[in-house]
């Protein structure tokens, strides 16, 4: 199986998108998210930003997600 990183600029529609999935995750299930979100936006630093803006605004919005539940 091949892996093709996104190359685009995340959009509203993505964060509609990724707030709508969050609400339906366990808070585990956030955590992990966001923590492989940062691994992947680690990896491309550097490397491609545009790669790498797009699973930092992944992250971000899982980790935003998960600390209003924590009312944080």
């Amino acid at each position: 199986m091949s892996y093709t990183p996104i190359r685009r600029h995340a959009t509203a529609a993505d964060f509609t998108r990724w707030e709508a999935l969050a609400e339906s995750m366990s808070d585990a299930a956030l955590w992990y998210a966001a923590r492989d979100c940062r691994k992947v936006e680690a990896l491309w630093r550097r490397v491609d930003p545009v790669v790498e803006g797009f699973y930092s605004d992944q992250a971000s919005t899982y980790s935003m997600v998960l600390a209003r539940r924590r009312g944080r």
